[in-house]
């Protein structure tokens, strides 16, 4: 058994036993109460499931096993140049909840070297589908191609519920190995003509994909590393993340879970939202007629977009109550490497402008700009302009986050997720006989 399998085998032994006793013990504790507008307003912050790997708190952001993102990029092993975290780190630590060493980075690096040999029928798949077809549909597409390989299906009638781990851990190792070469074919056929990039096994898992994607400034890899480590995880709540969950919990195998995850990120409210913030601020350079906009166009533009009762994209947050620590990672690095750069100077005039104005509206709980503010500005600096192409790197990504947990959810022995539906005529009797009772 290989040392990252036997770890997580250890942890979520232990942990499984110690929730059965806490269970039985306090199982019948009230956790939550649910209101009538979080029914209707999308089950929005009802405590409703357990996700290991992240929890999101509305004025620190997100925290990986309790670290917050300034920390993981003190902590994580880091890239050959000792500036950018590892992904693969990211997942050690998602995984077992320990901060890995750069051995053991390496050796994490090497397997997924190992794994991601891509059945060349998945590539064969993807061409038959139209030249146009969104990216998004090509990603999943390959994903439920790759299926036919799921150790968990195969193994699925001879295994007991025990077992369920460890075919899942098998398939998310093998699935995460091989999103970057199947999202890099992806773009270079969608934008590049089918001129593929085959990949360098000497390179780590982030640098890797950067290197297919066919991108030659070397700042590229590092930019990728990030990326790929802040965009792993946002608790189990967002709508991706609770798809790949609910999805398992029929004990769909890994890939038929994350496809339907990927599926619910191509939503513009969610995933496809960092293709729409590029998109507006690229109409806004447009329709001022230049590249280097005053606060006060800005202002202007920003205040046509509200009264036209449109959003301004990338910003505000279902949860957070403060900047995204995401944007102001990635706004670190924006400085650190190309803060010259013209689009980079509008994304932070941007929030300069809309804050205050959003604030001014008295009914925006989160005036403050979420990750997809920035990240477009940034992959378009390096020449990564196809904004379609953008979820698929969101999705690459997702995938460490949501297949990590997927591992704890076969290991804990979740069962299937069934809450209950109520209808309007329900909820209008419901309310009755409560205003009619506490009349009495």
């Amino acid at each position: 058994m290989d040392p990252l399998k036997k770890k997580f085998e250890e942890k979520s032994k232990a942990l499984k036993l110690e929730l059965k006793a806490l269970l039985k013990e306090h199982g019948n504790r009230k956790v939550d109460e649910v209101q009538l507008n979080q029914i209707f307003g999308g089950a929005r912050s009802i405590k409703m499931m357990v996700w290991e790997t992240s929890q999101l708190d509305p004025v620190e952001g997100i925290r990986f096993r309790g670290y917050s993102i300034p920390q993981l990029r003190e902590l994580l092993p880091t890239g050959p140049d000792g500036k950018e975290p590892l992904p693969e780190g990211l997942f050690w630590l998602m995984l077992v909840g320990e901060i890995p060493t750069d051995k053991q980075v390496k050796w994490l690096t090497d397997q997924w070297i190992q794994r991601a040999n891509v059945p060349e029928y998945v590539f064969d798949t993807i061409d038959a589908l139209p030249i146009d077809a969104h990216p998004m549909t090509q990603f999943v597409v390959a994903i439920n191609a790759m299926q036919t390989t799921s150790v968990f299906a195969q193994r699925y009638s001879e295994m007991n519920k025990n077992e369920y781990w460890d075919a899942t851990y098998e398939d998310t190792m093998n699935l995460i190995a091989r999103l970057p070469r199947v999202a890099a074919y992806i773009y270079r056929r969608s934008f590049h003509n089918s001129e593929h990039i085959q990949p360098d096994t000497t390179l780590d898992w982030g640098a890797n994909f950067a290197h297919m994607l066919g991108i030659s400034n070397p700042d590229f890899k590092n930019l990728m590393r990030l990326y790929l480590t802040i965009h792993a995880d946002h608790e189990g709540g967002n709508a991706s993340a609770h798809t790949v969950h609910l999805i398992g919990s029929t004990l769909s195998d890994p890939y038929m879970s994350f496809a339907g995850g990927m599926n619910s990120l191509a939503g513009p409210l969610h995933g496809l939202a960092n293709q729409e913030v590029i998109g507006w601020i690229f109409n806004m350079l447009a329709e001022l007629e230049t590249k280097t906009p005053t606060v006060e166009q800005i202002t202007d533009y920003v205040n046509a977009t509200l009264a036209a009762g449109k959003v301004i994209p990338g910003y505000g947050h279902a949860v957070l109550r403060r900047p995204d620590p995401r944007f102001m990672a990635q706004k670190r690095f924006a400085e650190e490497y190309i803060k010259d750069d013209p689009i980079v100077q509008v994304v932070w005039k941007i929030f300069d402008v809309v804050p205050g104005i959003l604030e001014g509206l008295g009914k925006v709980k989160n005036p403050w700009p979420n990750v997809d503010a920035h990240s477009g500005a940034l992959l378009v600096h390096y020449g990564l302009d196809e904004y379609s192409f953008y979820t698929v790197l969101f999705g690459v990504s997702r995938a460490l986050g949501v297949l990590a947990n997927g591992c704890w959810s076969r290991a804990l022995g979740f069962p299937l997720e069934r809450p209950k539906s109520v209808t309007s005529d329900w909820v209008k009797k419901w309310l009755a006989a409560e205003l009619k009772e506490a009349k009495a």
